[in-house]
């Protein structure tokens, strides 16, 4: 019998561009748990390749038996099911605001037209910060259906709430249910009537003091781990987050999740990407709900997405 004969095995690919903190733990993660074969793209010469040794040489003690390749040209990311984009710089001394707006949006957009070039039929997911405005470059550049491109931001921001909440508790973060929506930044809006344990709401089982110190907290989680650090940002829990999403679009098992999608009307907010919950699947961003939101949290996400119109505008006029 020949090969010919049997069905195709054409593996699952997922393709990372950027191997930094990030793209390196999003690859052991997407590896280790047997989900996908990884590609590690970098400009920078021998870093991903360097990567996918190193994680390759450890595949026999985690007992998986997927592939993982670094690369420098896209067109080893062919045939990916799904891209994710990582790449960018961040904010160094002497850099202004517009100044990493401008770099992060050449990267962005590159990344995106060229993974696309190769894998017509892929996914986009954008992680580089500021998460918003690229997300929507990555869309602008890639030529795809918005529903097709999105960005990871509010399931971090709700996992760090998650996280914070189960602190204060004291109990664990198992039993906890968060809700961030907005932009990824200091104006995020935590939505403590959406956020439960167990089902119960914590406006009920919280203090109004302890909830408004929690979503202090949560807006400032990735800077509190950045004056922890010194000489870098957090990459274990955005790299999660980011599987997550993998994870629901590859295994096409649905989940409403907060996601940075493309709105056309949706919350009072036109033609900008932001955090709302939406349903994810295999297709992308298939359904995005509109909670009942009080006016104080209205209020808050349109504050949110002037911040995000600003600073796209910002880029654009670039």
């Amino acid at each position: 019998m020949t090969s010919s004969n049997f069905p195709s095995c054409r593996p699952t690919r997922v393709s990372i561009i950027g191997s930094g903190n990030v793209g390196g733990a999003l690859a052991q993660r997407i590896a280790e748990k047997d989900l996908a074969d990884v590609v590690l793209l970098d400009v920078l010469p021998g870093r991903p390749q360097g990567i996918a040794l190193d994680l390759m040489q450890s595949s026999g003690i985690e007992r998986h038996n997927r592939k993982i390749t670094g690369a420098s040209d896209y067109a080893d990311t062919h045939g990916s099911n799904v891209v994710v984009i990582t790449a960018g710089l961040p904010r160094r001394p002497g850099m202004s605001r517009d100044d990493l707006l401008r770099t992060n949006a050449e990267i962005v957009s590159h990344a995106a037209k060229q993974a696309i070039a190769h894998s017509p039929e892929a996914l986009i997911i954008v992680v580089t910060n500021p998460l918003d405005p690229m997300t929507y470059l990555a869309w602008k550049a890639s030529g795809l259906p918005p529903e097709r491109v999105m960005g990871m931001a509010g399931i971090l921001d709700s996992a760090r709430f998650q996280t914070f909440i189960a602190m204060e508790m004291g109990i664990s973060p198992a039993d906890v249910r968060a809700m961030v929506l907005g932009s990824h930044g200091d104006l995020m809006v935590p939505l403590p009537g959406y956020s439960t344990v167990n089902g119960v709401p914590i406006t009920e089982l919280l203090s109004a003091e302890a909830i408004a110190r929690i979503v202090e907290r949560t807006r400032n989680g990735g800077a509190e781990i950045v004056e922890l650090l010194k000489t870098g940002g957090a990459y274990y829990a955005p790299a999660s987050s980011t599987y997550l999403m993998v994870e629901t679009i590859l295994l096409n098992q649905p989940r409403l999740l907060p996601v940075a999608a493309y709105l056309q009307g949706q919350y009072g907010l036109q033609d900008l990407y932001i955090g709302v919950p939406v349903k994810l699947g295999c297709g992308g961003v298939e359904e995005i709900f509109e909670l009942n939101l009080t006016p104080e949290e209205k209020t808050a996400l349109h504050q949110s997405a002037a911040a995000v119109r600003a600073s796209l505008d910002t880029v654009l006029a670039i």
